[in-house]
C-alpha cells in the first residue's frame, strides 16, 4: 500500500566537497548519515522535463490518463507529489525559473518569447542568472541538455552553452514553423547538426544521445536537463507509436514519452548507477484543450490549478522510499537547492531564490511545506496569492492580461475579475466555491501579502524592487 503524508575546480576536489556536505548534514536531525553514507561521490541527476502535460495526462495521477507503465514505476518506487507547482503556466518563464530556483519575474523572464516576431530579438535568457549546471561544475560535474530551449538560443549570452552546460542537443524553440526558420533545426552545441529534421524522429535521437552519455559518463557525476517536445503542438509522434493508445496522437505522444523514460531508466541501470542517481520528472506547464488536468480547472494560460500544478516524481532507490504520495506543497524552483545540497555545492548568496532544499520532505523526515505563500503571474501581472490551502484570486482586467489570455474561454479562466475570490483549495480544488466573504480576515491577510510582493516582484504597472528588468517594450502584449 502506498503511504500517504499529510500535508570549474579539478576533479580530486569534489570528493572533498561532497564528504564536508555530507559531514554538516549529519548534524542535521532531519537527514540520517545512513540515508547516504553508502555513496562514493555525489549523485548524478537526471531531469525528464515534459511540455504542456496536464496533471491528469498519465496514468499514475489518473487512471483515466494514458497508459504510462515506465513512470509509473518511477512513481512507484519513489516519491509522488499531489501538489507540485511551476511558477508560471507558459513555456519559457518556466524554464527559466526551473534553471535558477527563482520566479520568472525576479529572473527577468516573466513571458513566453517567439524567434519569429521582431520585439523578441534581444529577449533571452539574461548570462548574469545562475543555473543548475552553472552550479554543479565545481562539484565535477559534466552536464547535457536535450531537446527544447525556449530562452532565446539566438541572442547573444543566451545559448545553453552560455547558461553552463557542457553539452547541448536540440532545436531553438517550439517545433512550429511560426517560429521561424530555424524551427526544425537541430544544433549540437551552437553548430548546426541538420536542417529540416522531420519532428516524428526527435524524441528518439534525444533519448540515444542521452544513453550515449550516461554510457561515456558514467564513472563521474552528471547532470541531464531532457526537455521533451511532447506535448506540444504538433502531435507527431514516430510511426512506432501511432495508434498505441486510445486518445489518438496526443495519447500516442505520451506513450513515447513513456517509451523514452523507460530506456533512459534501462540505460541507468545498465551503467551499474541506478542506486547513486535521482530522478526527476515534471512538467512545464498544465496542458491545452487536447490535454487533462484530472479535473483541475483551467489549464495552460491561466492561473488557476490547471494551469500551474502538474506531475512531480522524485526517484532515487535507497534514498527515497518507495510507495510515498505526499500532499505537501513542493515546486520546480526547489530543484536547484535539492541539487546543490547533495552535490556538496553552496546555492548563490548573492541573490535571493524561491526554491528551497526539500531533501527532508522527500525522505519523510518533514510534512511541512517550506513555502509558507505562492504567487500565481500571468505574464508580468500578479494573479493570486496562495497561503496553505486558501488561494486569493486577485482584481484584473484584460488590459492586465498577456496576450495569450485575453480573450475568453473556458480554459482561461478568470480574464476579468472585480472583486477578489477565495478558495479553500483542501474542499474545492476545482476552484468553483468563491468563500471570500465568509473569510474577510483571510482575504485582507493575502491581499496585505499581495501587496508585499507586488512591491518586490513588480507587476504590470509596478517595477519591484528586486526584479530583474525585462528586456521588452509592452511584454504584456504581442
Amino acid at each position: 500500500m502506498r503511504t500517504f503524508v499529510r500535508s570549474g575546480v579539478p576533479n580530486q576536489n569534489r570528493h572533498c566537497c561532497f564528504w564536508v556536505s555530507l559531514l554538516m548534514a549529519v548534524a542535521m536531525p532531519w537527514l540520517q548519515a545512513s540515508s547516504i553514507e553508502a555513496a562514493d561521490r555525489p549523485p548524478n541527476f537526471v531531469l525528464i522535463f515534459a511540455d504542456d502535460l496536464g496533471y491528469g495526462d498519465i496514468s499514475c495521477y489518473d487512471s483515466s490518463g494514458v497508459k504510462t507503465p515506465h513512470l509509473d514505476a518511477l512513481a512507484e518506487e519513489g516519491f509522488h507529489s499531489t501538489d507540485f507547482f511551476v511558477p508560471a503556466n507558459v513555456c519559457s518563464p518556466s524554464r527559466a525559473a526551473l534553471l535558477t530556483g527563482r520566479y520568472p519575474m525576479r529572473c527577468g523572464m516573466p513571458v513566453a518569447r517567439n524567434e519569429n516576431v521582431a520585439k523578441y530579438q534581444d529577449y533571452g535568457f539574461a548570462p548574469e542568472e545562475l543555473t543548475i549546471p552553472e552550479l554543479l561544475h565545481p562539484a565535477g560535474y559534466r552536464s547535457l541538455m536535450v531537446g527544447k530551449w525556449h530562452l532565446g538560443m539566438e541572442v547573444e549570452g543566451s545559448h545553453p552553452l552560455d547558461a553552463g552546460f557542457d553539452e547541448y542537443f536540440g532545436i531553438p524553440s517550439n517545433y512550429e514553423s511560426k517560429r521561424g526558420k530555424n524551427h526544425n533545426t537541430l544544433y549540437r552545441g551552437k553548430a548546426v547538426e541538420q536542417e529540416n529534421v522531420p519532428c516524428e524522429v526527435l524524441t528518439k535521437r534525444y533519448t540515444d544521445e542521452v544513453i550515449e552519455f550516461i554510457d561515456r559518463q558514467q564513472d563521474d557525476p552528471f547532470f541531464i536537463y531532457v526537455s521533451h517536445h511532447i506535448v506540444h503542438n504538433p502531435l507527431r509522434p514516430s510511426k512506432d507509436f501511432v495508434g498505441t493508445s486510445e486518445k489518438g496522437k496526443y495519447g500516442d505522444f505520451i506513450k513515447e514519452l513513456d517509451h523514452s523514460t523507460g530506456r533512459i531508466m534501462q540505460a541507468i541501470r545498465d551503467a551499474g548507477i541506478d542506486e547513486n542517481t535521482l530522478v526527476v520528472f515534471t512538467s512545464d506547464n498544465g496542458p491545452t484543450r487536447n490535454g487533462s488536468t484530472g479535473g483541475l480547472n483551467g489549464g495552460k494560460y491561466c492561473t488557476m490549478e490547471g494551469g500551474h500544478r502538474v506531475p512531480g516524481i522524485f526517484r532515487w532507490p535507497g534514498k527515497i522510499a518507495p510507495n510515498q504520495v505526499s500532499d505537501v506543497t513542493l515546486t520546480s524552483m526547489d530543484l536547484l537547492p535539492l541539487f546543490c545540497g547533495l552535490a556538496g555545492v553552496q546555492p548563490p548568496d548573492d541573490r535571493k531564490l524561491d526554491g528551497k532544499n526539500i531533501l527532508p520532505i522527500l525522505l519523510g523526515k518533514d510534512t511541512q511545506s517550506p513555502h509558507p505563500f505562492l504567487y500565481y503571474y500571468n505574464g508580468t501581472n500578479l494573479q493570486a496569492v496562495r497561503e496553505g490551502n486558501w488561494k486569493l484570486h486577485l482584481p484584473r482586467t484584460t488590459d492586465d492580461q498577456p496576450f495569450w489570455s485575453k480573450k475568453p474561454d473556458k480554459t482561461k479562466g478568470f480574464v476579468t475579475l472585480k472583486k477578489p475570490r477565495l478558495f479553500n483549495l483542501d474542499r474545492d480544488v476545482n476552484e468553483k466555491q468563491n468563500v471570500a466573504d465568509l473569510h474577510p480576515e483571510i482575504v485582507a491577510r493575502l491581499q496585505s501579502q499581495a501587496e508585499r510582493i507586488r512591491n518586490e516582484l513588480g507587476d504590470v504597472h509596478t517595477t519591484g524592487t528586486d526584479q530583474r528588468k525585462i528586456n521588452l517594450v509592452a511584454p504584456q502584449e504581442r
